[in-house]
């Protein structure tokens, strides 16, 4: 995170390793404050926030537009504080954003991307008061579960709009539907087939009221990935839009921007489209991805320039955050292990029977789609299992602590409970293994076995004439109710059971037939020999565990559970209550819970949108919240939402969060997916990457474009050396998760397609026994290490903000052009700074540091080497012999060095008045070889005290096009934008793209074109 970008980032030909001082531009810079207290800049009406609010510093950098919209909203309900300052800031932004239309004749939307707890609610209630009051009457307010339409309801009453009705049906006032009855149709026939429809005629043609896509991340994914098709809903919304151009939209989401591909449906922002830099939505997604989280950054910023955006969150003072990592007992590893040994007889008896039945591609496919599948769901369950009596034990200690708890779970696995129910008509004698519930149903429905009596019934075929199908046939058909394509080839294996040249060359005895259903039972008897230690559903375990429902508030979206009774007897009993509906069972469950009667909340997905669980200051139960997470989200979507359950405004404490992550390698898979989207959620959608790092989540961050190279070498590496055990029981564990193929005549050994995406290979990985995969997890995490270390030498590595000016360097501004631009809404402008950085010791600083040492080895040191490089050392820990190191060019360096390794490199000085000289003229790395900037005749600055950079700031958007030309020829297509912020001498704030000295003289012959101010 903190390096500079490297202005001459080759390294001479010839030069040793240990010639270059490793430390010389590593962690030199601290982190500047992440998040800056929040104000509304340039409107002054309403009252305070009731908790204080920050925006990233990046945003905070940045002004908003001038107000020139007067609201109508009544001043009694502002001096009420119906809606807080903040609110009303947002309002007046929106509506003024919705007075302006885009070049392509659509109105402009406005996006609101406050965090959980700012009151998004009150906001969007404001916008549809503030267009009723001027005659707009009729709204569509789009959310994600009807649960919400009475927190609408409320919201819109306490900002004094009692008369505004809120409907599900087609009446005056608010129309309240959730995103997926927009691709809802009618099952009666009546006036209109699809509601979207209906939607359309109750609008009219010329609508110019409010459409409110609240949560508006449920409509993500219209930009297909791959091969995925883009959701009906995301097509939906674009639909809605382009059908009311004239339509007064609003986007709301905490989470909408996490990644810039879920943006596509945002296509009233004019970010692309016509008389924009980007043409398509594709060439902006192109553009933003190439250059990295940087270029993400200055969207946000951009948005917020031009008026179109706003994202503040609650500040996250007071809350903790932690990482609890589980350790393993040794009963767990053994049943761990056994289950491996098992899913990879398993993988070995698929294949055997597959290769046995003849099956055909498609039906291979489609197998191992559900086995893979399968094998990704019995591991995640183990390792949350793993953590239930540390979660339990934790839970118990906060009770008595005077504090409440918040469990939260992703999935009930409600499904294999149910499944198993059946099979014991109706009675259960033990809790439920959701684990062994996969794995079985794995084997009974897609083993490749088939069950010949149900086989001929089905084919019609009589059993008297002893005639066994074709395997294509029994592939073709098992294959087709998973196949889209199934109507073409349905006719075809019909056609061939009745032709009699292909009964008569049918190749699958009944030997093969009987030998694939032998496995299969073989199968399930292993199965059945494990179940005794695979743990029960983790759900009514964790309820049971707490003190059972009476102690439990439950809010998830399961119909039923498992309870042990005080007889020790174990039954299913349904969650309804006599006098509370199963529609509204969880909001009772939550008023629970918030009045003190229970202290212990299980939430799982089901129950993470909207519901408020904050110790707040109008409820009863008003003990500190500590959120435990015990089952890391698939997507930081979802981890966002249920973070938010639990800090949001008017509380009397933030909350703590726990995450559990057990010592299982392949585990850190699922932290590093919520790291990876929490980084980029902190770029887009709260402007900033590093605000969502303070979660300490980072270094579980293993999803990037660097490990998928590093992927490759390693299981290359385990698939040619076999000269050392362990080496080849790694290979054995790669292959057993189906990362190697063996073939199966030669035994020669091949690559499985695609075996280096990252999520498949941390996925797969799970499958190894324990030490096999944390040894080879710790490999691959090392080689990382090394790679990433390298790549940020080179400036390839992509770093999202550095900061300038917050430690101990000093920022000068030299010089500042500025350009006007042209925009849509009024004409931006971009500014290019030069900046002088001075930083590092000078040679008074060090003498009086020096005065005040003591330690028998502190003092002065020079590199043993020719370089003469004067380095101050002083020792902060005797036990460990770690010492504080500073440099005459850097300062203070944040990373302490052990005795040894200074020994290995410098000597020390005792005559040390002939270092002045040394430290105060600094220039050190190229002493051989030659520096881009040496080489057009100007001066080197690697290593010195003083350098200079050129930073872009403003409105950069819409000079991208100009940019991309700039960069690309002197960096090439794929390094990253490097965002920098700045804080000068006289407390100014620069926050923009750093520029090398070439790219600035490239920019000065591009950016007259867009006329120099």
């Amino acid at each position: 995170m903190s390096h500079y970008v490297n202005p001459c980032p080759q390294k001479p030909p010839g030069m040793k390793e240990e010639d270059e001082p490793e430390e010389e531009e590593e962690d030199e810079l601290g982190h500047a404050e992440t998040y800056a207290e929040y104000m509304p800049m340039k409107l002054k009406v309403g009252l305070r926030h009731p908790d204080p609010v920050v925006e990233t510093s990046s945003l905070s950098s940045v002004n908003p537009p001038d107000v020139w919209y007067r609201l109508s909203i009544p001043e009694e309900t502002i001096d009420r504080g119906c809606l807080s300052a903040l609110q009303l800031e947002a309002i007046t932004y929106a509506a003024q954003q919705h007075e302006t239309f885009l070049p392509s004749g659509d109105r402009a939307a406005y996006l609101i991307g406050d965090g959980a707890g700012v009151g998004k609610g009150r906001t969007i209630a404001g916008i549809i008061y503030e267009n009723y009051l001027l005659g707009r009457k009729r709204s569509l307010w789009f959310s994600v579960s009807n649960d919400l339409k009475y927190d609408a309801e409320r919201d819109l009453r306490d900002i004094g709009a009692k008369n505004i009705q809120v409907h599900s049906l087609n009446k005056k006032g608010v129309i309240f539907a959730t995103y997926s009855s927009l691709i809802g149709e009618s099952q009666s026939g009546g006036k209109y087939k699809t509601r979207f429809q209906q939607l359309l005629h109750w609008c009219g043609e010329d609508f110019d009221g409010v459409i409110v896509y609240d949560e508006c991340h449920k409509a993500k994914n219209v930009c297909p990935i791959g091969s995925s098709k883009p959701t009906k809903t995301g097509l939906a919304v674009l639909e809605l839009q382009n059908k009311l151009p004239k339509a007064r939209v609003v986007y709301a989401s905490a989470t909408g921007a996490s990644e810039p591909r879920n943006m596509a449906y945002m296509n009233r922002l004019g970010i692309w489209g016509h008389k924009t830099p980007f043409r398509e939505f594709c060439n902006f997604i192109q553009a933003v991805e190439r250059r990295g989280v940087g270029a993400m950054e200055i969207v946000a910023m951009d948005m917020k320039l031009r008026g179109m955006y706003i994202a503040r969150q609650l500040s996250f003072t007071g809350v903790t955050f932690k990482i609890e990592e589980v350790p393993l007992t040794q009963k767990y590893i053994n049943m761990y292990n056994k289950s491996v040994r098992l899913w990879v007889s398993a993988r070995e008896k698929f294949q055997q029977a597959a290769n046995l039945m003849d099956a055909e591609q498609r039906m291979k496919k489609s197998m191992w789609g559900q086995f893979w599948s399968a094998h990704q769901r019995f591991f995640k369950y183990l390792c949350i299992a793993s953590k239930v009596r540390r979660v339990v034990q934790l839970a118990r200690e906060e009770v008595q602590n005077g504090k409440c708890v918040v469990i939260g779970l992703q999935s009930t696995g409600e499904a294999r409970t149910l499944e198993a129910l059946e099979e014991g008509g109706g009675e259960l004698n033990d809790f439920v293994s959701t684990a062994k519930g996969v794995l079985q149903s794995l084997i009974e429905k897609h083993f490749p076995a088939p069950d010949r009596q149900k086989l001929y019934s089905l084919l019609g075929i009589d059993l008297s004439a002893k005639k066994t199908p074709s395997p294509s046939e029994t592939a073709a058909h098992s294959e087709e109710s998973q196949s889209e394509e199934s109507d073409k080839d349905s006719d075809d294996s019909f056609k061939s059971v009745s032709s009699p040249e292909v009964q008569d060359s049918c190749v699958t005895s009944e030997d093969a037939v009987d030998s694939a259903q032998k496995m299969k039972r073989d199968l399930l008897e292993k199965l059945e020999d494990l179940a005794e230690d695979l743990p029960p559903n983790t759900l009514d375990e964790l309820i049971d565990e707490l003190g059972g429902p009476d102690n439990v508030a439950e809010m998830t979206g399961r119909k039923g559970r498992v309870v042990s009774n005080d007889d020790g007897t174990i039954t299913y009993e349904s969650r309804s209550e006599l006098d509370v509906p199963v529609e509204i069972l969880n909001l009772t469950e939550k008023q629970r819970f918030m009045d003190g009667e229970k202290n212990i909340a299980i939430i799982s997905e089901a129950a993470s949108s909207g519901i408020s669980l904050q110790a707040d200051r109008r409820v009863k139960n008003q003990r500190r919240r500590v959120h435990m997470t015990l089952e890391l989200p698939w997507s930081a979507d979802r981890a966002i939402q249920q973070f938010g359950r639990t800090h949001r405004s008017n509380q009397v404490t933030a909350p703590e969060y726990v995450f559990l992550i057990s010592e299982l390698a392949g585990e850190q898979r699922f932290a590093s997916i919520v790291a990876k989207r929490l980084e980029s959620l902190g770029a887009l959608t709260h402007g900033d990457r590093r605000a969502t790092e303070t979660r300490d989540l980072s270094r579980f961050n293993f999803d990037n474009k660097v490990s998928t190279s590093i992927v490759s070498e390693v299981i290359n590496v385990f698939m040619l050396i076999t000269e050392f055990f362990s080496s080849v029981e790694i290979q054995g564990g790669l292959i057993g998760v189906g990362l190697i193929n063996v073939e199966d005549r030669s035994g020669t050994l091949s690559l499985d397609k695609d075996y280096n995406n990252i999520g498949k290979f941390l996925n797969r990985i799970l499958g190894m026994e324990v030490q096999q995969q944390n040894a080879l997890f710790q490999y691959f995490s090392d080689t990382l290490g090394a790679v990433i270390q390298e790549a940020k030498k080179n400036g390839r590595y992509d770093m999202g903000i550095l900061d300038l000016g917050s430690g101990d360097e000093k920022v000068k501004k030299v010089d500042c052009r500025k350009f006007l631009t042209p925009g849509y809404t009024t004409s931006g402008h971009v500014e290019l700074y030069t900046v002088s950085v001075e930083r590092g010791m000078s040679w008074e600083e060090a003498t009086h540091a020096w005065a005040d040492q003591n330690g028998a080895d502190d003092g002065f040191y020079v590199q043993v080497q020719e370089l003469k490089t004067a380095i101050l050392i002083k020792e902060v820990n005797t036990k460990k012999r770690l010492f504080l190191v500073y440099r005459p060019n850097t300062g203070r360096q944040l990373k302490l060095e052990t005795y040894a390794d200074i020994k290995k490199k410098f000597k020390k000085v005792t005559q040390y008045s002939s270092l002045r000289n040394s430290c105060e003229k600094r220039s050190m790395i190229y002493v051989r070889g030659n520096c881009k900037k040496a080489s057009v005749g100007l001066q080197c600055e690697v290593g010195l005290r003083c350098r200079t950079y050129y930073v872009l700031c403003g409105s950069v958007l819409s000079v991208w096009n100009e940019v991309e030309v700039v960069l690309t020829p002197v960096s090439g297509t794929n390094v990253k934008v490097q965002i920098v912020r700045l804080r000068t001498e006289d407390g100014q704030r620069i926050v923009g793209k750093l520029k090398g000295f070439l790219g600035k003289t490239s920019l000065l012959g591009f950016l007259p074109r867009v006329r120099e101010d």
